[in-house]
């Protein structure tokens, strides 16, 4: 076989490989067995032009007309001329088809059944990746870029699947590339002759073809697998921390001394506690609720603004009573259910008022605790605090739906008239940047959710617990131009401008949830300390929502994208159906565009309408073809971007709460500092201590003090973890890094910028590490490899 065909079979074999990662996404596997056959064809097409032999163009054009050809073969060829040549009318199937598929994925939860719309998404793009990797490996002979359109088929599957063999999928598709580099190396190679050869080693064996390129072939394809296999590893098996991870994963450094939230003033106290540089564990709980998630423990609503702060108004308490009154707002016909905490708080945090699930419903607590009905908190009387309390709380889980929520109505007038209260001095930016982040808006759900994801998805801003609180009647301005600053600065802004928009709102303070423990437990500390907005809809009553990124859990009812229940109608229209418009009105003309994204209207799903014009299914199909070869083709010069931001996050992300976990991230954050600073031109220097070479930074990076303070603080880090005795855990590495890269960034030219950003020295360190691994591996392999050789001079 030549080395050309061993190459086509390798590309073909390369693009199914990286297919078995769709499968998790349809409830049959049968659309695979047809789409090996069809790329089989393909690639045999390709294989005979190239042989005749065809222009590369030629080949291409060939290839792709084979490819029509048997898309109409199996899902068109009724309406096809010949059942097999496509015609208009097949074109237009085509477009149904395509329309279908598109309605049944936005509809259908994973695994979805395989209509034929979904197994013409599947089978076509599967070709049209085949056809380019087939182009760019073997007709244009440059296997590494025909990764893009593998990479583009397996980043579909991964996103779409929450499968839990999505490793065995990454793998399989990988070894698929890296069977393609091996083979395309081979081949390259050997066509150098035997100039790079030598003799053979045995002369009583001799070996055809050069010895040494064979050699380095095989280098380089375990080359190419250091960096198709480890480098997307790293993320994959690498990610850690977050709040219900297990024990040892979250943010946060160790154990140690801590502060308290105060009940005077606990915004103060917030600040402090997420600041602190050792965590420390504040309460410890078990509880019946099945989504821990949304395991939020309110300490105290603040209600009372007054253009600056937010701070609780002074209201009447009472006795406790045994039954907690239903919240107010809550219709009966909400789902909810009852769930039972309990909970045991630090001998040493002392709190005045009572961490609880909301909306309680009993609590069970000695001590003198008195109720304040308006918030639903429990607040100590006569000295009363948390100190070592263990107490057990009954409360409701209450889970609206996005549809319930937008056709709430107005709230009462004197709710209203209290909660949306805005001072005058409120800066004039406020209210005008709410009405632009809700212009067109259907309802104050609508307005609440664009609020929330203004905030933590599409807004820009920067999650900082080093900025400060803010005084004066400028400060939610002052956030909103400089978008950085952490949960209270989050809560207030989205709350004052719900106010704005006369929604009803005020903030909680408390602690966001916490991490699962191996017991079953729930361990809360300092950092979880917490503050959210709590906004109220008639019908549900004060509803959480969660603005600040990276921060708790967004609600699932303000999720736009979660799946709908309605069924699709499966059916392909009739090609006879008329055209004509119906005289009567479309179920859905009453139905506004809110309801139709959450799915609440009442008419039933229509089936898919067939293509008004006849070039439609022509459009759509080439645009599809046209759309998937631009994303390829722009997909190259983002590659290192996305994998170097994908490497700072993990490198700055979460760590493990020990001193282990901490001394590893210091050293992380260091060389991602070191790495950063290469990108821009100033190159490492290994001969150099962590404090000369961070001196070095400073000076060649121009930096100011404040970022040459955040450049020395991580050497001190660094040092602390390689030379001291017992290292100090420090906090706020992470944030100091970015701090530095930002400030190299901004001094030097764009073209210094764009040069870090799309080609980055540092990447060089993918190569070495893969020659390392590689050169272990090979003395490995050497090492426990058997001697076949027979004995010299010995007959069989």
């Amino acid at each position: 076989m030549s080395g050309r065909a061993r190459l086509a079979l390798c590309a073909a074999a390369a693009t199914l490989m990286t297919a078995c990662a769709l499968l998790p996404l349809v409830d049959q596997p049968t659309w695979l067995f047809t789409t090996v056959l069809l790329v089989a064809v393909q690639t045999g097409v390709g294989a005979a032009a190239r042989r005749v032999p065809l222009a590369r163009p030629l080949t291409v054009a060939a290839q792709a007309l084979v490819t029509l050809m048997l898309l109409t073969l199996v899902f068109a060829r009724r309406q096809a001329v010949g059942g097999l040549v496509p015609g208009p009318d097949a074109f237009r199937y085509f477009g149904d088809l395509l329309q279908q598929g598109s309605d049944d994925v936005s509809r259908y939860a994973i695994p979805a059944p395989l209509t034929d719309g979904i197994e013409l998404m599947l089978i076509g793009g599967v070709l049209v990746i085949g056809l380019l990797v087939d182009t760019l490996a073997v007709t244009f002979r440059s296997a590494a870029p025909a990764g893009l359109p593998l990479l583009a088929l397996y980043s579909v599957a991964a996103g779409l699947s929450d499968s839990g063999t999505d490793w065995l999928s990454f793998l399989i598709a990988a070894a698929g590339y890296l069977m393609l580099l091996l083979a395309e190396s081979r081949d390259r190679l050997a066509q150098w002759g035997r100039v790079f050869g030598g003799a053979a080693r045995d002369p009583d064996t001799p070996e055809s073809g050069a010895v040494a390129p064979v050699r380095a072939g095989r280098r380089l394809g375990a080359v190419a697998l250091g960096v198709a296999v480890l480098v997307p590893a790293i993320p994959l098996f690498s990610i850690q921390g977050g709040l219900l991870d297990a024990p040892g994963t979250g943010v946060g450094a160790g154990n140690g001394r801590g502060g308290t939230i105060s009940a005077v003033n606990p915004l103060v106290s917030l600040r402090d506690s997420l600041n602190v540089e050792n965590d420390r564990q504040v309460l410890s709980l078990r509880t019946t609720a099945g989504d821990l998630s949304d395991m939020y423990l309110r300490i105290v609503s603040l209600d009372d603004f007054d253009g600056t702060t937010w701070k609780p108004s002074q209201r009447h308490i009472v006795a406790l009573p045994d039954v907690l009154p239903t919240p107010a707002g809550l219709d009966s016909g909400v789902k909810r259910t009852a769930v039972r905490t309990r909970i045991t708080a630090a001998d040493w945090y002392a709190q005045d008022w009572l961490p609880m699930p909301y909306p309680p419903s009993r609590v069970s607590i000695s001590g003198n605790w008195r109720y304040e009905p308006v918030g639903m908190t429990l607040v100590g009387d006569h000295g009363q605090n948390t100190r070592g309390e263990v107490y057990e709380v009954r409360s409701l889980d209450v889970r609206p739906t996005a549809a319930e929520l937008a056709a709430a109505p107005q709230a009462p007038v004197a709710l209203r008239r209290e909660y949306t209260k805005v001072p005058s001095r409120l800066p004039k930016v406020v209210a005008r940047t709410a009405e632009e982040i809700t212009a067109g808006s259907s309802s104050h759900y609508d307005e609440a959710v664009k609020l929330q994801d203004w905030f933590a998805v599409n807004g820009g801003f920067q999650y900082d617990t080093e900025v400060e609180v803010g005084q004066g009647p400028d400060a939610i301005a002052n956030f909103l131009r400089k978008k950085q600053g952490f949960c209270v600065h989050f809560s207030f802004a989205m709350a004052a401008m719900a106010r704005t928009l006369g929604i009803p709102a005020r903030v909680a303070v408390g602690f966001a949830p916490g991490t699962p423990q191996a017991d079953g437990s729930v361990s809360v500390s300092l950092k979880d300390a917490h503050a959210w907005p709590e906004l109220y809809f008639e019908g549900v009553g004060w509803t959480r929502f969660e603005p600040t990124p990276t921060r708790g859990t967004v609600p699932s009812y303000t999720q736009s994208n979660t799946p709908g229940t309605s069924e699709p109608d499966e059916a392909l229209p009739s090609r006879g159906a008329s055209r004509a418009p119906s005289a009567a009105a479309s179920p859905s003309d009453s139905c506004s565009a809110q309801l139709r994204r959450l799915e609440a209207c009442d008419s039933p799903a229509a089936a898919v309408a067939p293509s008004g014009g006849g070039g439609s299914g022509w459009d759509l199909l080439w645009l599809g073809l046209i759309g998937l070869g631009v994303l390829a083709v722009l997909a190259v010069p983002f590659l290192p971007l996305l994998w170097r931001a994908r490497l700072r996050a993990v490198r700055l992300g979460g760590h493990a709460r020990t001193a282990e976990g901490a001394g590893a991230h210091a050293l992380l954050a260091w060389q991602e500092l070191t790495d950063s600073a290469w990108d821009l031109g100033i190159l490492p220097d290994e001969s150099l201590t962590p404090r000369n070479a961070a001196a070095r930074i400073v000076r060649l990076g121009r930096l100011d003090a404040t970022s040459g303070a955040a450049v020395n603080r991580v050497a001190d880090a660094v040092e602390q973890v390689l030379y001291a005795p017992r290292p100090r855990p420090v906090a706020g590495l992470a944030e100091d890094v970015r701090r530095v890269v930002a400030a190299l960034y901004g001094g030097v030219r764009r073209r210094t910028r764009l040069r870090a950003l799309f080609a980055p020295r540092s990447a060089v360190r993918v190569l070495w590490a893969a020659s390392d691994r590689w050169t272990a591996l090979r003395e490995r392999a050497v090492a426990a490899r058997p001697s076949w050789r027979r004995p010299s001079g010995q007959r069989g």
